[in-house]
């Protein structure tokens, strides 16, 4: 079991606002005539109307549901587990956060690979945490985070939390199933693995949705079903883990909005399916055009290519040139990853002249 928060342990707090479907579901019934909320049900939104329809005005007049019911109902069927097993945030950031919430109060350690998703570094830094990074795994064709050297750090520094993002970004290596679960036996009693799956939907292997115990599983909506802009994601963990989560997250996290969006894709698997098909081959489409330019492009398995130049000071330079051109890609701002350039696997970027900066670089030695 995961060490929590020590004031976790305690019982409660009990939310004082779990919303008005939930108190639906308990009566078993509805709850017509909604007078103690305090929303702006009477709100005419002739504005809102005018650009965004009626259906928005609607959604945005009431709070959510704030137990995501209809979304995590959808889930726990496409993903085959139980309801217990979910919780929706708004995204995969909020649910970054709400875990190192939950399990790494300020001065306990967290370990993390050196350059990985810079988010989670932020975030346990303003928590107050201490952190440990280990070093990526280099050779040929290879870059990935080290499983090992992030399981001895953990031993060897008592961590509380270690993270690690599977598919990694910036990298975009995929570490199987069987990896992941040998990470979690190496990991010391009482430790939590963070594993960030935003990229899960890109993985070509059948990749399992197993609750494993100490683990908690944090996914988005925002790549594979294109709803970045309206902040929607969930955990899967064990029941008794989000249950300590449930007590440090906002209450209406994510709003009637999201949800109604995420339901309507879920609803619509083929579509999700048809862009995810549509973004591997722009993807290969790409590896393939910059590979034929001598670049070193690494195996990806993400909505993204991560290209390893020769240096950071050239990586630098490529990536200021493509901005002043108006093309921004990622560079990591970890000095250990300066030499990687991330890009997009999106239509513009097959737009020829989009980057040329890159291009000339590769061609010119």
């Amino acid at each position: 079991m995961p060490r929590f928060a020590d004031h976790l342990y305690r019982d409660g707090p009990a939310n004082p606002f779990p919303g008005i479907k939930a108190l639906e579901r308990r009566l078993g019934r509805e709850i017509p005539h909604r007078l103690g909320s305090n929303e702006g049900l009477d709100m005419p939104h002739r504005a809102l109307e005018a650009r965004f329809g009626t259906a928005l005005c609607e959604l945005a007049r009431g709070y959510g549901d704030a137990g995501a019911m209809g979304v995590r109902t959808r889930l726990a069927t496409a993903l085959e587990v139980e309801l217990d097993n979910l919780l929706v945030d708004a995204g995969a950031d909020s649910l970054l956060a709400l875990s190192l919430r939950a399990v790494a109060p300020a001065g306990t350690t967290v370990v993390t690979s050196a350059g990985s998703y810079p988010t989670f570094g932020y975030f346990a830094a303003g928590q107050g945490c201490r952190i440990i990074e280990t070093r990526y795994r280099e050779a040929p064709g290879l870059l990935a985070p080290d499983l090992d050297a992030l399981a001895e750090a953990a031993t060897r520094e008592d961590a509380r939390l270690v993270y690690l993002a599977n598919p990694d970004n910036p990298g975009g290596h995929l570490h199987d199933d069987d990896a992941i679960a040998a990470l979690r036996d190496a990991l010391p009693e009482g430790c939590t693995l963070l594993l960030d799956e935003a990229y899960h939907d890109f993985r070509a292997d059948a990749a399992r949705h197993a609750v494993l115990p100490g683990v908690i599983r944090v996914r988005t909506f925002s790549k594979a079903h294109g709803l970045a802009g309206l902040r929607i994601g969930y955990a899967l963990a064990e029941a008794e883990t989000l249950e300590m989560l449930m007590k440090v997250r906002i209450h209406y996290a994510v709003s009637s909005l999201a949800e109604a969006a995420a339901e309507t894709l879920l609803d619509h698997p083929d579509e999700t399916r048809e862009h995810i098909d549509a973004v591997i081959a722009r993807r290969e489409r790409l590896a393939e055009h910059l590979r034929g330019l001598g670049a070193e492009v690494l195996p990806s398995a993400t909505n993204f290519i991560a290209v390893r130049l020769p240096d950071a000071e050239l990586a630098a330079r490529v990536h200021g040139d493509l901005l002043a051109a108006g093309s921004l890609i990622h560079r990591p701002p970890h000095p250990a990853l300066g030499h990687v350039l991330r890009i997009s696997a999106v239509e513009d970027a097959l737009v020829p002249g989009r980057l040329t900066a890159l291009e000339e670089a590769l061609t010119n030695g």
